[in-house]
């Protein structure tokens, strides 16, 4: 009997070791929003701001990213949702339910009016997205 507690014990511990082991602290990755390998933000700081014309073209990404003062290089593309803000009436819609790793902004911009806003969201919490709003101006 005390052998097979003493198994248990073990078993449990090696379970709960490896769990501990795997799990991960979340936000601890920074990611950006890019199109066509450009960083969407003006600057990677707390007073960053996104904006894309209603014209633009290309592929919008979001990955993590090598980033200093001198350049933004984006390295692993993430899974990711689309919602837009609508402007007119306050309101988060998904674009779709589609979990994108690129789209073409295009597609994304015919449903969308000066001022609404592209909002993008990561599907895991390693992620950290602190510029996650791109708005859409003329």
């Amino acid at each position: 009997m005390m052998f097979r507690f003493k198994s248990l014990f073990f078993v449990l511990s090696m379970v709960f070791l490896a769990d501990a082991a795997l799990a991960q602290e979340p936000f601890t990755q920074c990611t950006a929003a890019f199109l066509n390998k450009k960083m969407v933000v003006d600057e990677y700081s707390t007073t960053g701001k996104c904006s894309l014309p209603q014209n633009a073209t290309g592929t919008l990404t979001v990955c993590t990213a090598d980033l200093s003062p001198e350049r933004s290089i984006p390295l692993e593309k993430i899974r990711f949702k689309i919602a837009l803000k609508k402007q007119q009436a306050n309101t988060l819609i998904m674009f779709s339910d589609v979990t994108y790793k690129e789209v073409n902004i295009e597609k994304v911009l015919l449903q969308c009016q000066p001022g609404d806003k592209i909002v993008l969201m990561t599907l895991d919490n390693r992620y950290s997205l602190p510029h996650h709003e791109i708005l859409v101006s003329e």
